[in-house]
């Protein structure tokens, strides 16, 4: 990761610039914090492997941007990075080579005497003179005092339109107006500490005016705070009429500062929709003519198009078909983009095993005895690759795969690239399918429940109470619902996820899931839990083996077992999302079912006990075969 002056001054793995703190984000280093620039920035000079080839996800990003107006992409591109060789012994060319950052926020404090000014002031200077130790990077101040580290004031500006700005220091002390004795004053930033959430005086050193920051919090400091300017920092942009959305007081730390908008496909055997929309990519001219089976045949029958046999002839007509209602229809709405994405998948998954490769080998193992009135398939992923691709990002409000126009996602460059930001991990995993004729019997009896209704209500709420003025044409408040199929899928993972972490040694955050749900036209039934960081927890076969029998039975029991109950019962097992409220979970809290953000596909969102236990006796509701029933 470079820095000041083309410096590197930290590092952070790859799979980090797609979950948590990509373009846009503030980074924490050990002794400041940083701004990850847009890619307008990134240089890849000297870099000659950065290509992600994933056809089916560069596809997906297609669609997806589409949807929005914007350019098409060609590439999928790895972060830049090199190592100092033999050639650079000190490191010093791979120095400059890296994610571009600058600080931020810009205005610093000393640690000894207090002063409160921004980095270009003069006031402090920038020390890293050890190249292999860019964690050792900071700033300090020359005071007399001595050269005290400087730290970041960690008070920022942001809006629900993305944007983000320094505090105002100078004229919040001033109550908007410039210093009498001054027009450069000296500040000071002390902070009293105690229990107060937010207790630091700010004072201008030249005429002695003191303001504590908690006026400038709450819907009361609001009123305190200067309209927004319109600010993306890591574009080096403003907005030219200014914003109209009202600026918020934030802290630089704070979760809710930046949420990734991200894509993610996995890597598919060959002729199982992995190399699909490649093939469409590089023959569409001559290919876009196959609208059936006898097109296919047709075609596949000329010696130049022999390439063709190798892929499934009705797999290659609905790719045909989907990418021309793209094209001539606009853009699939963001369902279908995820649609397009899971369904090859789930083909990959449930259907014949392959033949093992590189990035995908699978192997079908026996159902434990007791699990086959719940599961009619267990396979082990032995062997996955996941790409995923940063396609924007939002603030304060997390963007939903399935309603993304319910935030405004904030673009990654300020001019159009023919590539975004993308990483891959490899893993394991294990994929089990529920049985179909024990879902639908299921989904079809508590589809009209008072439960369920209570779930895709609230579900109508939240949408509705998120709606901005930006949002024109015809609005469905229940676009994206994610159906009863996919709730109790969604629980079932959680439960999973959490109970591998607590009996088998994994980190619950490096796991994720995959849930395939389907829809009334297609309706599918399974969960893929996977690794999802690339450490030694990536490829060492932990994951894989708890599809054996005997744990697998073991794991599942237990399960079902922890959701019966929960510490914050009753509050938890009796909670719906009754009107006014609209959060989207019902018997599920962190005690229970949350993990974490990396883990969940959707924010902790659409989960239920009462769905797979009879938390209050009603066995109606419930999903689970009676045996299996703590």
């Amino acid at each position: 990761m470079s820095g000041h002056a083309n410096r590197r001054v930290g590092a952070v793995r790859p799979s980090h610039l797609m979950y948590t703190a990509g373009i846009g984000s503030l980074v924490d280093l050990p002794n400041f914090s940083v701004l990850i620039k847009g890619t307008d920035s990134w240089s890849y000079q000297g870099i000659t492997d950065y290509d992600i080839d994933e056809p089916r996800l560069r596809a997906a990003v297609n669609r997806s941007l589409q949807r929005y107006g914007r350019r098409q992409i060609e590439q999928l591109r790895s972060a830049p990075w090199l190592e100092g060789g033999d050639g650079d012994p000190k490191g010093w060319v791979a120095q400059g080579v890296g994610v571009p950052v600058t600080p931020f926020p810009q205005w610093l404090r000393c640690t000894a005497c207090n002063v409160l000014a921004a980095v270009d002031s003069g006031e402090f200077a920038f020390v890293n003179a050890n190249p292999r130790a860019p964690h050792e990077a900071k700033f300090v101040h020359d005071c007399k005092k001595g050269k005290p580290l400087a730290v970041a004031a960690r008070f920022t500006l942001v809006c629900t339109d993305g944007h983000l700005d320094e505090f105002p220091y100078t004229a919040f002390v001033h109550h908007g107006q410039g210093c009498p004795k001054t027009s450069r004053p000296k500040l000071r930033m002390k902070d009293h500490g105690g229990n107060q959430a937010a207790n630091v005086t700010l004072e201008c050193v030249a005429c002695g005016t003191k303001r504590n920051i908690r006026d400038a919090m709450g819907e009361r400091g609001r009123r305190n705070l200067p309209a927004c300017r319109g600010r993306h920092p890591h574009l080096g942009t403003y907005e030219a009429n200014g914003c109209v959305q009202e600026a918020v007081l934030m802290v630089a730390g704070a979760s809710n500062q930046w949420f990734p908008l991200t894509l993610s496909a996995l890597a598919l055997p060959k002729g199982q929709g992995g190399d699909i929309e490649k093939l469409l990519d590089d023959h569409w001219p001559e290919l876009q003519g196959i609208e059936s089976r006898e097109n296919y045949a047709f075609l596949a029958a000329i010696p130049a198009f022999q390439y063709l046999r190798e892929f499934d002839a009705d797999a290659l007509v609905a790719a045909v078909a989907a990418r021309k209602a793209g094209v001539d229809g606009g853009a699939p709405a963001a369902p279908d983009v995820q649609a397009d994405l899971l369904g090859p998948e789930w083909d990959a998954l449930s259907g014949p095993v392959p033949q093992p490769s590189d990035d995908f080998a699978l192997r079908a193992v026996a159902v434990p005895p007791a699990l086959g009135g719940l599961f009619s398939d267990v396979r082990q992923v032995e062997r996955l690759r996941e790409a995923r691709a940063l396609i924007g990002f939002t603030r304060l409000d997390a963007p939903d795969p399935e309603s993304p126009e319910l935030a405004k996602q904030v673009e990654l460059s300020r001019a159009a690239q023919n590539w975004v930001p993308a990483g891959e991990v490899r893993g394991e995993g294990v994929f089990l399918r529920v049985r179909e004729e024990l879902m639908a019997e299921w989904a079809a009896r508590v589809e009209k429940s008072p439960q369920m209704v209570a779930h895709q209500e609230a579900f109508r709420r939240f949408r509705n109470n998120r709606k901005s003025a930006r949002k024109t044409g015809d609005f469905d408040p229940l676009y994206g619902w994610a159906g009863a199929r996919y709730i109790a899928l969604h629980t079932l993972s959680h439960l999973l996820i959490r109970t591998i972490a607590l009996e088998c040694g994994y980190n619950s955050a490096s796991l994720a899931e995959r849930i395939y749900a389907g829809d009334e036209q297609n309706p599918q039934a399974g969960i893929l839990v996977y690794t999802a960081v690339p450490d030694s927890e990536g490829t060492l076969g932990g994951l894989v083996s708890l599809a054996e029998e005997r744990v697998l039975d073991r794991i599942v029991r237990r399960a079902l077992a922890d959701a019966s109950h929960c510490s914050a019962d009753p509050l938890c097992s009796e909670r719906l999302p009754h009107a006014p409220a609209d959060f989207l979970h019902g018997a599920a809290c962190h005690i229970c079912l949350f993990v974490s953000e990396t883990t969940c596909e959707r924010g902790n969102r659409f989960l239920d006990r009462r769905f797979l236990v009879p938390l209050t006796g009603d066995k109606d509701l419930v999903l689970t075969p009676a045996n299996l029933l703590p």
